[in-house]
C-alpha cells in the first residue's frame, strides 16, 4: 500500500511538471500517529521551491491530479500542506493477513537478494578478563545481539565477534593481588564461580594498593615481564585467564549469546606494536624523549600515546592491528563496535589513525556508542566492587519471576526453572533495549519483572494470551472481514506498520524502535481482546486470522529483541 501511495503521488507530480524522484517521496512520506489523519500523509513543504507554489496549493494540485481514489482507498483528502491517504481497512486486512500467513517469520524483512548479500562484523561485549561480566555488559550484549538479528533479518551476513582483553595493566592488577594474597586458593576450593573469584582480587588490589604501594609496582613489573615472556608470570596469567573465560562462557550461554569469531588481545598485541614501530620509521608516529611513541592529531584530538616509555602497548595498539586483520579476513561492508560512550574519544582517535594508515574506510567503521546503566543507589564502580554482576542480576530477577509464577499456576520444577528464566531474561533485555541506546538509563530489577505495563513479561504475556485464544477456537481463519470495529481497524493498521519499523531500526541501528512498537502492539491487542470477543462471535473466523497475524508479528518483533516467546505464562 505504501508503494501504491508513492506511485499515485509520483504520477500526480509528473503531471504537475515536477521531476521529484521516488526516493524523495519515500523519504518524506509519513505515517500519522492519529488514525483520523489517515494511514499515510505526504507533506508538500519541500516541493515549494521547485514548483514555485505554496505547500497548501501543491497539496490541492496533487489531490486534483489523482482524481477518483483507487478501490484500495476509502478516501484521499488535503489538510493544509498535507495530502492524507485513507486505506480501505477491509482490503488492507485481507492483503496483510494473507501476506503474514505466507511469509511467517520473514514478514517485515527487507531481504536483499543473495548475490547482493553483504557482510558486517559486530563486536560485543569485549570484556576485560579481570572481573566478571556486569550489568553494563548485559546492556552491551542485548544491543549487540539485537542489531545482529535485525541485520540478519534484512539479508546481511553477520559475524558476531568478541575481543577478550586478556592482557594489560588491569589484568596484571588482579594477578598481583592473587600472587600476594591468594595463598593458593582456587574457585573450586571456595565453591565460587570462576570469573567472580578473579574479580574479587581486582577489588582487593584496589583496597590494598591504597596503603601497599609495592602492590602497584608489582602489577607494572608483571606487565613488563608478561611482554618479555617470563614463564612464571605467563603461568599465572594463563591460570587466571582460564578462570575468567570459563565464567564468561557460562554467562553468555545463559543470556543466549553465541559468538562466531573470538579474538584475544594476547595473540595480536605484538602485531599492533609492529605497526606502531613501522610507523615511526615512516614518520607517521613520533618518539618522545622518554621513549614513548605517540601521534599528534591536532587541536581537536591532541596527542595520543601508542606505546608507553617502557615499551608496553596500550589498548589502541592492538585495535589498530585488529581492524587491519578483520578487513583482510572478510570483505566487510561495515565494522561495528558496540562500546560504551566513555570510549567515544578512543574510537575517534582509532578511526583517524586507521584513516592515516590507509586501513579500511572511515565510512565502513562505526562506534555504536551506548549510555551508562545506573542503579537507584548510583553509578557502578568495578574497582570498588559496587557493580551488579550479570549472574547475580539474572538470579535476582529470576527469583522474582518464580514468585510471580507460583501465584498463577502449579508447575513442575523443570517448567518453573525454564519459564522463570525466559521471563527474567525478557524483563532484563527489554528494559535494557527500550531506552534509546545513546541515553544513560536507570535499572530497577523489581520494576522490570512486572506483568503489567511497559515490560518484557507484559509483552510475553500478550503473546501467550493470543496462543490461548487460538487453542480454544475450532474454526478455520478467514482473511475477509464482514465488518471492522474501531479496535480491529487500529490493530490491523498497527500490524501493517511492522515493515517500516524494522527498516527504521535497521538503518538507525536502534532496537528501541522495535521495543516501543512491540509494547504498543501488545497494548492494542489487549484493548481489542477486551472489547471484541473472539470465540463464539459472529466475526470469529476473521478475528482468529487477526489474532494469528498479531501473534506472528509480535513473535517476529520479540525475536529481533533477542527475547524468547512463551506459549503459556
Amino acid at each position: 500500500m505504501k508503494d501504491k501511495v508513492i506511485e499515485l503521488i509520483e504520477k500526480s507530480l509528473i503531471e504537475g511538471g515536477s521531476k521529484v524522484k521516488t526516493e524523495e517521496i519515500k523519504k518524506y512520506l509519513e505515517i500519522p500517529k492519529d488514525i483520523n489523519l489517515g494511514d499515510f500523509a505526504f507533506p508538500c513543504f519541500f516541493l515549494a521551491k521547485d514548483l514555485k507554489q505554496s505547500p497548501n496549493e501543491i497539496a490541492i494540485e496533487i489531490r486534483k491530479n489523482i482524481g477518483n481514489p483507487p478501490e484500495e482507498f476509502e478516501d484521499i483528502q488535503t489538510s493544509g500542506p498535507y495530502v492524507n491517504f485513507f486505506i480501505d481497512k477491509k482490503a488492507l486486512a485481507k492483503n496483510l493477513l494473507s501476506q503474514i500467513k505466507k511469509e511467517k517469520e520473514k514478514f517485515g524483512a527487507i531481504l536483499t537478494k543473495p548475490k547482493d548479500k553483504k557482510t558486517i562484523l559486530v563486536e560485543f561485549p569485549s570484556p576485560n578478563t579481570n572481573k566478571p561480566l556486569h550489568l553494563g555488559h548485559l546492556r552491551n550484549m542485548a544491543i549487540g545481539e539485537s542489531i545482529s538479528r535485525i541485520a540478519e533479518f534484512n539479508g546481511l551476513k553477520v559475524i558476531r565477534a568478541n575481543l577478550n582483553n586478556d592482557r594489560g595493566i588491569h589484568i596484571c592488577q588482579s594477578m598481583a593481588a592473587y600472587e600476594k594474597y591468594g595463598e593458593g586458593k582456587t574457585p573450586e576450593k571456595l565453591k565460587k564461580k570462576s570469573d567472580h573469584f578473579v574479580g574479587d582480587y581486582y577489588v582487593l588490589f584496589n583496597e590494598k594498593s591504597k596503603k601497599d604501594k609495592d602492590l602497584e609496582v608489582l602489577s607494572h613489573r608483571m606487565l613488563q615481564k608478561y611482554e618479555e615472556g617470563d614463564k612464571k608470570v605467563l603461568s599465572l596469567w594463563k591460570k587466571m585467564n582460564k578462570w575468567a573465560l570459563e565464567g564468561f562462557d557460562e554467562t553468555y550461554k545463559r543470556f543466549g549469546i553465541k559468538h562466531d569469531k573470538i579474538y584475544y588481545e594476547s595473540k595480536i598485541f605484538q602485531k599492533g606494536k609492529e605497526i606502531i614501530l613501522g610507523g615511526v620509521k615512516k614518520g607517521v608516529f613520533e618518539k618522545k624523549e622518554d621513549g614513548s611513541i605517540f601521534i599528534d592529531l591536532g587541536k581537536k584530538l591532541g596527542e595520543k600515546i601508542l606505546l608507553r616509555s617502557d615499551g608496553t602497548s596500550v589498548y589502541i595498539t592492538q585495535d589498530i592491528y585488529l581492524a587491519k586483520l578483520r578487513f583482510e579476513e572478510y570483505n566487510l561492508e561495515n565494522l561495528i563496535y558496540v562500546v560504551g560512550n566513555e570510549q567515544e574519544y578512543h574510537f575517534e582517535v582509532l578511526f583517524k589513525i586507521l584513516e592515516i594508515l590507509g586501513i579500511g574506510s572511515k565510512s565502513k567503521m562505526k562506534h555504536l556508542s551506548y549510555g551508562m546503566v545506573n542503579l537507584p543507589e548510583g553509578r557502578m564502580k568495578s574497582r570498588e566492587g559496587t557493580v551488579v554482576d550479570a549472574d547475580d542480576l539474572i538470579k535476582t530477577v529470576q527469583d522474582i519471576a518464580i514468585k510471580e509464577l507460583e501465584k498463577r499456576a502449579k508447575l513442575s520444577k523443570k517448567e518453573l526453572r525454564e519459564r522463570s528464566l525466559a521471563i527474567s531474561l525478557s524483563a532484563i533485555k527489554y528494559l535494557l533495549l527500550k531506552i534509546d541506546a545513546k541515553k544513560n538509563m536507570m535499572f530497577n530489577p523489581k520494576e522490570s519483572i512486572n506483568f503489567e505495563g511497559d515490560t518484557g513479561p507484559y509483552i510475553q504475556y500478550s503473546y501467550a494470551r493470543a496462543s490461548s485464544i487460538l487453542s480454544k477456537s475450532k474454526k478455520s481463519p478467514s482473511f475477509v472481514p464482514k465488518k471492522l470495529g474501531e479496535k480491529e481497524k487500529a490493530l490491523v493498521r498497527k500490524i501493517s506498520d511492522f515493515p517500516d519499523i524494522v527498516e527504521k531500526s535497521y538503518h538507525s541501528l536502534n532496537p528501541s524502535i522495535i521495543a516501543s512498537y512491540a509494547y504498543s502492539l501488545a497494548q492494542l491487542f489487549n484493548e481489542f481482546y477486551h472489547e471484541s470477543p473472539v470465540i463464539g462471535s459472529d466475526s470469529e473466523e476473521f478475528r482468529i486470522a487477526l489474532v494469528e497475524g498479531f501473534k506472528q508479528v509480535l513473535g517476529n518483533a520479540l525475536f529481533l529483541l533477542g527475547i524468547d516467546v512463551l506459549e503459556e505464562m
